[in-house]
């Protein structure tokens, strides 16, 4: 199929030779009579467009070598350069797989950048690719504010109304953005991932938000080829969908048009700017050599659906126009394409030679990285005038003994007047103060510009964070129930978890995500109110999971994560037990011992809890309980219990789930020589897995036992108890690993 296209572009222009032009030649840069674009203009446009097919075409040939790894090219779409010269270069976009021609025009605008030869290294994975470090092929620069992205499904498109929404909500905070308070963001799609339930609901939060008067300067760009690897988009249906959405401006042309797709994207791009409000381009695209390079169109589109495309090839269309006009003659068309094959296979073959990645340790350094700072993070210095005037009465470290839901609530407060760039957002998280009141007061304490309730649609609040972290603000996102989080998973796993990896660190994803969890509610609320399922999380590489059941360590856990994510761009889960928010007491009615004074933010050591350090309880030498969450006040009760069987147990909460305290585990188990991991989620897929197997690592050969949550999801009632891990549970595995035999 690129042969095709190469031959059917040579052949056309060949057939041109001779012809006589439209309008007289022009060479001197004269506006056209009908486009706002100077010759020069559409000059620049049109190497653009052969600059991203040639990158195709010699895609395919590395592919043919063996050399190249990445054949989704951009062919048929080149005219969405226009995009890129109807905006500037401060205005940060989020482009798609099919942004080539864009790439390389906004490229134009910075001297002394080489983007034929970076899409190249991405294509070869060469170590020395600038955006990714040999890690992916993607359209990314930061000099070019152009965020990288690896979506297939416009899983980037709620960071991008996150990214539009916080460019006003820095400037009203006054916060230093890295783009300036009049820039647009802008992202592109296909038609077919525009169907996609997330790129539905960021359309959705786009609109929904600048309904309430929120400014929201986003151009969603689609390009609509029409089909969708082999499905076909109805025709029509873009515009049927989205041509009369009521608050978002529709813009539509013909994308092998240069002059009036420039138009179009200029119109577009000015209406976003002036109104700050969202709005749609159709760009209506072909797609020509087929998905990919492995993709055998014949298998799904008749030989005449394929040709009738071949007219219609941008590039073909601007050469086109520029001999019709008389400002290139077709000898000269076609020189300008060798020239820049050449010149695109000569890069080609050189970066082929260059080395790639060749270690498990280069691969994943900026994991490494990443994790090093965050752990070598330390919370900012506490502002005391400003801390004693917000608090308005006492201090919280002067109230006494406090609840882990109280615990958090001051926490969050301190973190909201030390870092003036934090979000606290979420479902019913402001005016309501959350379900369980963890958030109650913060709204009238610090306003709602930093304190607020969004639509309900977890996808919409983690691309919000995701959005204002790469935009100058630290974002701590709340997700009500961890049952929730399972539909929005991918905006952590795909785009918030990878991005410093595939960014090279060069872009990063500062959050704290606050999500209420596990189970013990006493039947409340069934599985949406229960859940236990922590795997989805603890599999992404790079991110730091916390997981506090004491208050004092809730608080100083929560200034860490804080940190790390201001310092280190980190992205931070906070699971809260939802089952431990209120409690008071630790072994008898109105003992009071799961309460704990507020750690002093003047006191470092107990201000803050290094990432990956457990706290253990007891100096036990019989028994080691390795836990964590709900599971540590179960554990201390059992070990009380235990004691009056003569067996001395120490317990270790983990307050880590990611990464591990591996250090701290493997030494209180040395210490005891038997070791009970007792954990509430669930036996299949639950933290349990990873501790043990790390002790198996580390060598630890002692007895070794595991309970844990039956493989099951949460009803209601007091079933919930029959899957549910039990202290009754942990004492009897207590005792086999004791005196078993």
């Amino acid at each position: 199929m690129a042969e095709q296209i190469d031959d059917y572009f040579t052949t056309f222009i060949n057939e041109m030779v001779g012809a006589v032009p439209m309008g007289e030649r022009d060479r001197d840069g004269a506006v056209e009579a009908q486009s706002s674009l100077s010759v020069q203009d559409i000059l620049d446009l049109f190497d653009s467009q052969l600059g991203s097919r040639h990158l195709d075409l010699a895609a395919r040939w590395l592919r043919s070598k063996g050399k190249g790894f990445y054949t989704i090219g951009s062919s048929g779409h080149e005219g969405n350069a226009v995009v890129a010269r109807a905006l500037r270069l401060t205005d940060p976009a989020l482009l798609h797989y099919r942004s080539g021609a864009f790439f390389l025009e906004r490229a134009r605008q910075v001297q002394g950048s080489d983007p034929l030869r970076d899409v190249l290294l991405g294509v070869v994975a060469a170590a020395e690719e600038p955006m990714s470090g040999g890690r992916h092929k993607v359209f990314g620069r930061h000099d070019l504010n152009i965020i990288p992205q690896t979506s297939t499904i416009a899983s980037h498109l709620p960071r991008a109304v996150g990214v539009a929404f916080s460019l006003a909500r820095a400037a009203k905070l006054h916060v230093p953005s890295p783009w300036p308070d009049d820039a647009i963001a802008v992202c592109s799609f296909g038609d077919a991932s525009v169907n996609h339930s997330t790129a539905i609901g960021a359309i959705n939060t786009a609109v929904y938000s600048a309904f309430q008067g929120l400014p929201i300067p986003l151009l969603f760009v689609c390009e609509d080829n029409g089909i969708g690897i082999s499905t076909k988009t109805p025709a029509g249906w873009i515009g049927a969908n989205f041509g009369n959405r009521q608050g978002l401006e529709y813009f539509t042309v013909d994308g092998s048009d240069l002059p009036m797709a420039y138009a179009t994207a200029q119109r577009a791009a000015d209406w976003v700017r002036r109104n700050r409000r969202p709005a749609f381009l159709h760009l209506r695209t072909v797609r020509l050599m087929g998905h990919a390079g492995s993709d055998v169109e014949a298998a799904y589109r008749t030989t005449g659906e394929i040709t009738a495309d071949f007219d219609r090839d941008p590039v073909l269309c601007t050469a086109q126009l520029l001999i019709e006009r008389g400002h290139l003659s077709p000898n000269e068309v076609l020189a300008l394409y060798e020239k820049k094959r050449a010149e695109v296979i000569g890069l080609a073959r050189h970066v082929s030679e260059l080395p790639q990645l060749d270690s498990p340790a280069a691969v994943m350094r900026p994991l490494r990285e990443g994790l090093d700072e965050a752990m070598a993070a330390e919370p900012r210095r506490t502002h005391l005038a400003r801390r004693a005037h917000i608090f308005g009465g006492p201090l919280p470290e002067e109230e006494g003994p406090l609840t882990l839901a109280s615990s958090i609530n001051r926490a969050l407060l301190d973190v909201l007047i030390e870092y003036p760039e934090s979000l606290i957002f979420g479902e019913d998280v402001a005016r309501k103060g959350g379900v369980y009141g963890v958030t109650r007061g913060l709204m009238k304490k610090v306003g709602v510009a930093r304190v607020f309730d969004t639509l309900l649609d977890e996808q919409a609040i983690l691309g919000l964070a995701l959005g204002a972290g790469v935009s100058g603000l630290l974002p701590i996102p709340e997700i009500q129930y961890l049952a929730y989080l399972h539909n929005a998973a991918d905006q952590i796993r795909g785009e918030g978890a990878t991005l410093q990896f595939f960014s090279d660190r060069q872009y990063r994803n500062p959050m704290v995500v606050r999500i209420a969890g596990y189970g013990y509610q006493k039947g409340f609320g069934g599985h949406f109110h229960n859940d236990n399922a922590v795997a989805a999380l603890r599999d992404l590489p790079g991110i730091i999971i916390a997981s506090p059941a004491r208050p004092d360590d809730a608080a100083a856990m929560m200034r860490t994560c804080v940190a790390a994510a201001h310092s280190a761009g980190a992205v931070c889960v906070y699971l809260e037990p939802i089952a431990l928010y209120h409690t008071r007491d630790l072994h008898e009615d109105g003992d009071e011992q799961w309460l704990a004074p507020y750690p002093d933010p003047l006191k470092g050591a107990e201000n803050f809890v290094q990432i990956g350090r457990a706290r253990t309880y007891g100096k036990g030498t019989d028994l080691t309980i390795v836990t964590f969450g709900n599971g540590v006040h179960m554990s201390l009760r059992v070990a009380r219990r235990l004691e009056r069987a003569d067996i001395s147990t120490r317990v270790v909460d983990m307050r880590w789930l990611a990464p591990l305290p591996v250090p701290d585990i493997v030494r209180e188990a040395n210490a005891t020589g038997r070791v009970l991991v007792v954990d509430e989620t669930r036996a299949a897929g639950g933290v349990g897995e990873g501790v043990v197997m790390a002790l198996v690592d580390q060598g630890f050969t002692g007895r070794l036992a595991r309970v844990a949550s039956e493989n099951s999801f949460i009803p209601l009632g007091d079933a919930a108890l029959e899957v549910l891990l039990s202290e009754d549970t942990i004492e009897a595995a207590a005792l086999e690993v004791v005196r078993g035999r």
